[in-house]
């Protein structure tokens, strides 16, 4: 009887399927790839130690409040300084709309006054209520941060209360005029 002997043949790998898949997929995510400019600001938060018998009559705190309808600037002690009531959606000489939402020019002006009477005053301290756009609230922050000046063909940039700690709103007490009035 004769024995066969099985021969050994070199394996093959077959790598022409995959090296398709990658010379098709490769080009495809690349073009589909969406790159971005991430920018980070630095937010602080309230001290813990921000107590009331530190507070001095003198001594600013800064508070803006985001609510739907407006921007209320106030100081923490003092109470509120300005209610800034939001932009009405309108039409520009283009003829395209522009969005409703808080004026924020208002509030730059606002705050180079407010910064002109404690110009070494550096933090403030934005609350916005849940709803508020993550938009809303980076333009805020922008108007709150610096204020920018165009002369002629040059901008400048004037740095007002960098230092913004965020935070959840106090729900807001409706106003007398605005309560419903008991029957009698």
């Amino acid at each position: 009887m004769r024995v066969r002997r099985l021969r050994k043949e070199a394996a093959h790998l077959e790598i022409t399927a995959f090296i398709n898949l990658i010379v098709v997929l490769v080009p495809f995510l690349l073009s589909t790839a969406v790159f971005t400019r991430l920018s980070v600001l630095d937010v602080s938060l309230p001290a813990q130690n921000s107590g009331v018998e530190q507070l001095k009559a003198e001594d600013l705190k800064l508070e803006v409040v985001i609510r739907p309808e407006s921007l209320e600037v106030g100081d923490r002690i003092g109470g509120l300084i300005q209610s800034i009531p939001n932009v009405a959606s309108v039409r520009t000489a283009a003829g395209t709309p522009t969005a409703a939402g808080p004026d924020v020019k208002a509030l730059s002006s606002l705050m180079v006054q407010i910064k002109a009477k404690f110009p070494d005053k550096t933090d403030s301290t934005l609350l916005a209520e849940p709803n508020t756009s993550y938009d809303t609230l980076v333009q805020v922050m922008d108007a709150m941060r610096e204020a920018q000046t165009v002369a002629g063909n040059k901008v400048t940039r004037a740095e007002l209360f960098p230092n913004i700690s965020i935070g959840d709103a106090p729900t807001s007490v409706p106003s007398a005029a605005s309560a419903p009035s008991k029957p009698k």
